[in-house]
């Protein structure tokens, strides 16, 4: 796993952008002081390769409900906020819910291989005999 950030490159739509809206760009511990690794960063921009909102969201998510199980910690003079991070990260997943489904004006379409006739469609419940019949007797 990788934990890598470019200050240099946020200007560029890509991995260390997403950290750095994110709040996520301390990765010198690695894992200790890093949220995501490359990999799940990379993940979510591979399944929305046409939607940066998408992809952060989806990462959103991720954080808070990972995060949400820490409990804020105190050992001596130190006090740790975790659940602070956790209520931030939902707050801003909350937020960015509402902005992408509001800019949203059609429904993701499934991708070609799972496409189906639709089950309904206009006409289904017309009888043509029995309109026939009702022309017939009352013509």
């Amino acid at each position: 796993m990788a934990y890598n950030y470019d200050p240099a490159a946020v200007a560029e739509y890509g991995k260390d952008r997403m950290r750095f809206e994110l709040g996520d760009t301390m990765v010198e511990g690695g894992p200790d002081t890093t949220a995501l690794t490359d990999e799940e960063i990379e993940a979510a921009l591979s399944a929305y390769p046409k939607s940066w909102k998408r992809a952060k969201l989806m990462l959103l998510e991720s954080l808070f409900r990972r995060f949400s199980y820490e409990v804020d910690t105190k050992t001596g003079p130190l006090t740790l906020s975790l659940q602070a991070r956790a209520k931030l990260w939902k707050e801003m997943y909350e937020d960015l819910k509402k902005e992408v489904s509001f800019s949203s004006v059609s429904i993701e379409q499934p991708p070609e291989c799972c496409k189906k006739p639709p089950y309904f469609y206009a006409g289904m419940m017309e009888n043509e005999r029995a309109a026939d019949d009702w022309r017939h007797r009352h013509g």
